[in-house]
């Protein structure tokens, strides 16, 4: 038998080293880097010179942190590898398992032979909310109109499903050809969105290869800002319910049911 004194001192020992081991910072999961999943850059003569104009898609794997104040540097070389063109744009926050479009222009007064498309890093900060709270904001009655230049017109509608009004909102739309492939963008900003009443928007995408035609439009919305801030105000707010109307059916007399056959030969 062992003695009460060593006992006391074994568990005493034992509840130290639990204390000790629970203290133990624990490692932090490693975030996964922004991914540039889609680029695509078009260069024709303007006026000055020439207009460089790209569209891009930034993915963030991590289903519960912001990538904010992130950076996109866009970098024309001629032929020869001479910077022609270098821009920093500064893109909106990319949500937490979410996708950011963008797409942006500049002038080169002389002609890049490549353009590249990186970005810097981003910050990451832990959402406010669990990701099914950050909702996709609504987009109806998109038409897209080939124009007589080879540019196209985009018009529709964006919701908001917050029961808050949303200050600014991103349209960016993406254009692909028959086979997927991403052949340009454009943008534009709608003001005061209120749930119910989606304002509409107007866009246009220029700078396109002679003869490309788009098959197929993807247009999506945002917050406005580095941060994700606003999008996060939003999703604290609530969002509006699905059902705001009592239903005007008669209820049935008796349940409905549904005949199971065991067995079946033919």
């Amino acid at each position: 038998m062992i003695p009460r004194s060593r006992t006391v001192s074994l568990l005493a020992l034992w509840a130290i080293c639990l204390a000790g081991c629970a203290s133990e910072d624990q490692p932090a999961q490693a975030l996964k880097p922004l991914a540039l999943k889609e680029q695509v850059s078009n260069i024709v003569k303007s006026s000055d010179g020439y207009a460089v104009n790209w569209a891009g898609v930034l993915s963030n794997a991590n289903p519960w942190h912001f990538g904010e104040h992130v950076v996109a540097t866009i970098v024309g070389q001629d032929a020869a590898g001479t910077e022609v063109v270098r821009l920093d744009q500064p893109l909106d926050a990319v949500p937490p398992g979410g996708s950011l479009a963008f797409t942006g222009q500049a002038s080169a007064a002389e002609k890049p032979a490549k353009v590249t498309i990186q970005y810097r890093p981003a910050q990451w900060r832990p959402a406010a909310r669990i990701p099914s709270a950050f909702q996709r904001f609504p987009i109806s009655r998109v038409q897209t109109l080939r124009q007589k230049d080879g540019s196209y017109l985009i018009t529709g509608y964006v919701d908001n499903p917050y029961q808050i009004s949303a200050s600014s909102l991103v349209v960016n739309a993406l254009l692909r050809d028959n086979s997927g492939k991403l052949i340009g963008g454009g943008s534009t900003f709608v003001d005061d969105v209120k749930a119910g009443r989606p304002p509409r928007f107007i866009l246009t995408v220029t700078g396109l290869p002679a003869g490309a035609r788009a098959a197929k439009t993807e247009v999506t919305a945002r917050t406005w800002g580095s941060t994700g801030r606003p999008y996060e105000d939003l999703a604290l707010g609530g969002a509006v319910p699905v059902q705001t109307a009592k239903s005007t059916t008669e209820p049935f007399a008796e349940d409905r049911s549904t005949q199971v056959i065991a067995d079946h030969k033919e």
